[in-house]
Parts: structure tokens; sequence; C-alpha cells
């Protein structure tokens, strides 16, 4: 199993979503036919990112707007308390039912579809969140209806019209901003009183003077802990001793939820069709690599759909849609969170893969720089292509579009193509190295294209993909 892929070449001078700018983008693209994840993977270690089968990359020192390829250390990862009241918004509707008021959108989208090189696939533009879901790649919206369809026949009859609106295309991490909420259950009637059936409510200063007295029995029984755990008495006896602790992003996504819970939230994850090929090595995660659909259900009626991509180090998000309905639950930065959270599970099954990639970052405009809430995490060098943390990066952002982050100025690209010859060609049905394709050549701006393409991809993923030539 080998990549193909078709080099498209530059493509300059075209609309960027983000500044509006009508001339200022400027990106290299190619088409991938077939791509093992290990190729992906580094290819966006190179500042490459997929949309759908088109793999692209900004030509940083050009474009308008360059996009820094962006990854967040899960391991170490602390959600925010912007990032908390969203998981705990979500935890209050599931258990109570209470809805968020007030101004609860997402952060702007990000890149989710390149626009095409010759415009022979439907994509779409970053910013355009109004697009209706018609502009989806067919690829990816027969794989989502094959997966509904295996559903109960009660939900086929919501149709796929229930399921996402127009404005449904979100890009995945969102700003988190605090909202207020209301609750939506109706309180006791006129004339009725209190709920007798529940305890009364208690005034938050006999609470705290109750925590104090089960602090100051914790202390005065710690000394004689072991001897009254020795005469058979139940260690729950004790008065549990209050952590100071944090708590982690997964005691907030999974904390239980009590059994008359308003709502209830599943997920289930699908292989989804993309170039990736899947594959399912004996030391890798249980799932296998490769593409994936996530499917967020509420109540059996599903509200979102996740894309991601399992790669040897990494998950990549790639972007997520869901019904506009369900938007005061900020499921962009949910889903995000969730999917941090699942990077650490594969991690314990994978060690390797011990990393979230969250697309790219555009300091140059304002609302995309959300993504630089999700620490720690590091920008990749447009020019070296190491890794460095964003904090040193941003007072070099701050005073120009285009930075190069690595502070070594001899330092160069250790990964780029050095030995031409030995690059892969795919033509008529043969792979060859491109030393014995030259020689039957007579074009001589063949070599020159060639050439932008091992620069750009690097010595390693010219040796293992096939280009293909006519």
């Amino acid at each position: 199993m080998a990549s193909v892929v078709e080099y498209k070449g530059l493509k300059a001078g075209y609309y960027c979503g983000y500044c509006e700018s009508r001339e200022g983008k400027a990106s290299c693209g190619m088409w991938a036919h077939s791509m093992t994840v290990q190729d992906y993977q580094d290819l966006i270690d190179r500042g490459w990112r997929r949309s759908g089968k088109y793999v692209y990359k900004p030509v940083m020192n050009q474009t308008c707007c360059p996009q820094y390829t962006i990854r967040c250390h899960p391991l170490q990862f602390q959600p925010s308390k912007s990032h908390k009241k969203v998981l705990k918004k979500m935890l209050k509707f599931l258990a109570k039912g209470e809805i968020s008021k007030g101004n609860c959108e997402d952060e702007p989208m990000d890149s989710t579809m390149e626009d095409a090189v010759d415009g022979d696939f439907a994509l779409m533009n970053k910013l355009d969140i109004k697009c209706d879901l018609k502009t989806l790649s067919s690829d990816l919206k027969v794989s989502i209806e094959s997966e509904e369809k295996e559903k109960e026949k009660s939900l086929k009859k919501e149709g796929s019209k229930d399921l996402i609106h127009p404005q449904a295309i979100e890009e995945k991490l969102g700003s988190g901003e605090p909202s207020h909420s209301i609750k939506v259950h109706v309180g006791p009637k006129p004339g009725k009183g209190a709920d007798l059936s529940k305890p009364p409510c208690r005034k938050a200063k006999e609470m705290r003077k109750e925590r104090k007295r089960l602090k100051l029995m914790q202390q005065s029984s710690a000394g004689a802990f072991e001897g009254f755990q020795a005469q058979g008495q139940p260690v729950s006896l004790l008065p549990k001793a209050k952590s100071n602790q944090p708590k982690s992003l997964e005691d907030l996504i999974f904390e239980s939820l009590p059994e008359d819970a308003s709502h209830k939230l599943e997920f289930t994850r699908f292989l989804c069709n993309s170039p990736l090929e899947a594959e399912h090595p004996a030391n890798g995660p249980e799932c296998g690599y490769g593409s994936f659909h996530q499917q967020y259900w509420l109540d059996g009626k599903i509200i979102a759909v996740g894309v991601i991509d399992i790669l040897p180090y990494c998950v990549s998000s790639v972007y997520l849609y869901y019904d506009p309905d369900y938007s005061f639950l900020s499921l962009g930065v949910y889903s995000a969170l969730r999917e941090i959270a699942f990077t650490r599970q594969l991690h314990e099954k994978t060690s390797q893969l011990s990393y979230y990639y969250m697309g790219f970052y555009i300091h140059s405009c304002p609302k995309m720089r959300y993504k630089g809430q999700y620490r720690p995490s590091d920008l990749l060098c447009p020019e070296t292509y190491v890794w460095v943390p964003i904090e040193q990066c941003l007072p070099s952002l701050d005073n120009s579009k285009y930075c190069r982050f690595n502070q070594d100025p001899q330092a160069e690209d250790e990964g780029r193509s050095k030995e031409l010859d030995r690059l892969r060609v795919f033509h008529r049905r043969s792979a060859m190295p491109y030393g014995v394709y030259k020689n039957h050549q007579e074009d001589p701006s063949e070599e020159a294209v060639v050439l932008e393409y091992a620069n750009l991809v690097g010595q390693k993923c010219s040796e293992t993909m096939l280009l293909f030539r006519h």
C-alpha cells in the first residue's frame, strides 16, 4: 500500500475568508487518490492539511493570512475557566434540563474546505458558515446517509433535514465564552408553596460552617484512622476530606448523571470515506488508524458530527458540523475537549500517540486566535519545521504576520529534499524512481514542477509517496 498523489501546483491571488482580501491568498495543493496515515502524519508536520481528498499547504511568506499548524499537549492540558463553564453547562443541561441564553456562539470557522484548484470538486470557503450542506463533498454525504440508515426506523422518519440546518457548518474549537443559564423546569404553581418533597434550602453561611466542621473532624480523626479501621469499622463512616486538587478534564466530562436525568447524550464512531487508508496494526489503538465520524446523539436524535483523523502520533481535528438549534451548548468547544480526552485514552494503549492537532492558528485574524487558549501548545516553524511553544511565538507574531520561530539562524530544514532522483513517480501504471522517469521526458518544465513538489513534501514523503505523472 502506497500513497498516490497528483500535484496541482501553486494557486495564488484568490479570495481569503479571514481578511476578505479578494486576491491575497496563496497555497499549493495536491489531490490524494490514496494516502497512508504515516505519510499524512509526516505531511501535517510540514504544514500541510487535508480538506476531503484535497491536501494543501499555505505559501506562508506570500499569503495574506499566514496559517501556522498548531498542536496541543493533551497529557498536560488543563481546562481553563471558560472550558469548565462549557462542560458544566453541558452537565446541567443533561442532568436538569437547563438551557443557556445570551451570546453562546462558538468561535468562527477555521479551514474546513480549501478552494479547488481546477474546480472539479465542491469545496467550501472557510468562513462561509451559511453554506448549505449540498456543498459538502459527495463522499461525506453518502457516508453520513449510510450510517443513518443503520439506525432505528423511528430515527429514519426524522429525515436529514432534522439533522443539519443551513448555518450548521462550524469548525471545532470555540472560545467557550461564559453565558448565563436559566432552568426550563416550571416551579410550584401559585398557592402551592414550596415543594415539601425536597429538603429546605440552606444558606451559604450555614454550608460553610458545615464544611469547616467536617474538616476539623477529619483532622482530629486522622491520627486514629488506622486503629479505627483495624477495629472493623467501615471506612465510609469517616468524614471525607475535601480535595484541593482541581477536577480533571475526565472528571468534568464523564461525571455521572442522576438516574432521572433530563437528557441522554451518547456517542458513536464510524470509519468515514477519506483518502487515508484504514490500518489496524497490533500495537495501535483498538479502533485503528484512519478517518472517523464521531456522532453526537441527544435523546436518540443526532445533533452533531465531528470528523477526526487518528494518526500514528496524534488525533487531528478536521471539522465539526452541528444542528444550530443546539448552539447554546457550545458544541465546538465541547467536542474539542472531548477529543482531547479521547486522545488521552488512545495514549494509554498507544504511547506514541500523544498530541492533538487543531489545524491552523491564524494570529493576524483576531477572531481566529482562540486556539491559543488550548495549552500547552506549539506552533510549527514555517522554515525549519520544528515545534516551538506558542508563548515564545506570540511576541514575534504581534510584530509581523509571517515569522520564523526557530531562533537559531543557522538551523535549516532537516527534512528538505536532498536527492531528487530518489523521488518516486507513478507513470503508466508503474512505480519508478524519478531518476529513471526523467530519462524519458523532453518537457523542460517537468523537472521544475517535480522539484517544487519535492521541496514542499520533504525527502521522506517524496520517497514513500507516488507522484502521479501523465
